[in-house]
């Protein structure tokens, strides 16, 4: 089809809402540590119990949530989580201008946060899946993951400015306003969801809580990209602090280079969020899962070489470019795939658990190798988490299976341009 691909007002309104706070999510892109290490004094102990413990703490409060959001219409759900955001972030900067922000507070805020954004997820793909006829999936995929990239890109330089200018808590309050906005927007879609069949008690029996793992290791697709993407995803990060050591601290590099040793490759995501569509409607739905989920292990080892100066700064940008580009292909096809494998009765546990799980992996694989970059070096913390990751194709699902509707969708039609 020529020109942008319509997927109609509603989805436009949800689009709009998941920019605006995801563009505030990577304004604020560490806020959290950096108020601990310039407002607070924070040792390094303090920070690393911060990036692990909230998100951990989050994904295991969020679970019980799973089978309560299940039986509930969505949008209110999102709306609700979103405001919550808002309120908890707000607190920073008010105890901040009152004197009374202690490093409690910033943990309790990142769990709070950690929770919502697993709740939030979790609602909106069972919302979309429900707004959106099946062969538009990946499309809105795509444009949910260039999204992502182009955040990703732009904010964290913006941010790291306004904190310059204006202070540490700068970036947290465009946060909590960014999820004001994404309300409002999540309101404007207007009302017209259905409540779901409750074909089980609202909740919460503990068998409910383990539905989502369930439904996860039992499906023979879902089973080996669910560890595919555990593995592969904490490993990933798990290399960054050890990355940010090697650069900043033993090569020399500045702050500024380290930005935008990352903030340049994410051109990658979003050729690869483009490319998806395309690819799928080519080669196959199973075949790109499969190709760009071995090819994106195949980059980070490359940092191991990471030398000085100019080559140095190089070579990180074209290995995380190579990451991020494939990243930018499976992800859109992998949420697609799980939205079309799950019943509409267990989308919302299926990615809360999925979600809950990773956070929780990554959190305990960050910190495990902390410890061993502290005792071993960067270089060779990198070495092991880029030489493990060459061995995570074997996850991957080598036959292709019928999907959960009983066959595979037709083909999408691609988009000309626009994300």
């Amino acid at each position: 089809m020529a020109g942008r691909r319509s997927l109609g007002r509603r989805f436009g309104w949800l689009w709009g809402a998941y920019a605006v706070s995801t563009a505030g999510t990577w304004l604020a892109f560490d806020a959290f540590a950096l108020i601990a290490v310039l407002a607070l004094h924070a040792g390094p102990a303090q920070v690393s119990l911060l990036a692990a413990v909230g998100p951990a703490v989050g994904a295991a409060v969020s679970v019980p949530l799973g089978p309560w959001v299940e039986v509930r219409r969505k949008r209110p759900v999102m709306m609700a989580t979103d405001l919550i955001r808002c309120l908890v972030l707000l607190s920073v900067p008010m105890a901040f201008a009152l004197g009374r922000l202690g490093f409690g507070q910033l943990l309790l805020v990142s769990v709070v946060v950690a929770a919502a954004d697993i709740t939030f997820n979790a609602a909106a793909g069972a919302f979309l899946k429900d707004l959106l006829p099946r062969q538009d999936l990946l499309v809105a995929n795509g444009r949910f993951e260039a999204t992502t990239w182009t955040a990703s890109m732009v904010g964290p330089p913006l941010g790291g400015a306004a904190i310059s200018l204006f202070g540490p808590v700068t970036t947290v309050v465009a946060d909590a306003v960014s999820y004001l906005l994404s309300a409002a927007g999540l309101r404007a879609i207007g009302d017209a969801e259905k409540p779901p069949a409750r074909t089980e008690p609202a909740v919460t029996r503990a068998d409910d809580l383990l539905d989502g793992w369930r439904h996860i290791l039992a499906d023979p697709v879902l089973r080996p990209l669910f560890l595919n993407s555990l593995v592969v995803n904490s490993l990933i990060m798990a290399g960054s602090p050890p990355l940010l050591i090697l650069m900043v601290h033993d090569l020399h590099f500045a702050p500024w280079q380290y930005a935008l040793a990352f903030a340049v490759p994410c051109t990658g995501g979003l050729l690869g969020s483009r490319l998806a569509p395309r690819l799928v409607a080519r080669h196959g739905r199973h075949r790109v899962l499969f190709t760009a989920g071995a090819l994106r292990a195949c980059w980070p080892v490359g940092l191991v070489f990471t030398g000085p100066g100019a080559p140095g700064l190089v070579l990180v940008m074209l290995v995380e470019f190579g990451l991020i580009a494939c990243c930018g292909v499976f992800n859109p096809v992998l949420a697609t795939h799980r939205l079309d494998r799950t019943p509409r009765d267990r989308v919302t546990r299926t990615l809360a658990a999925w979600s809950a799980t990773g956070k929780a992996v990554t959190a305990t694989t960050t910190a495990l190798w902390g410890v061993l970059a502290a005792r071993t070096g960067p270089r060779t913390a990198l070495a092991l988490a880029g030489i493990l990751l060459l061995a995570t194709p074997l996850l991957l699902p080598r036959r292709e299976h019928a999907t959960g509707t009983g066959s595979e969708p037709a083909p999408v039609a691609v988009e000309q341009d626009g994300g």
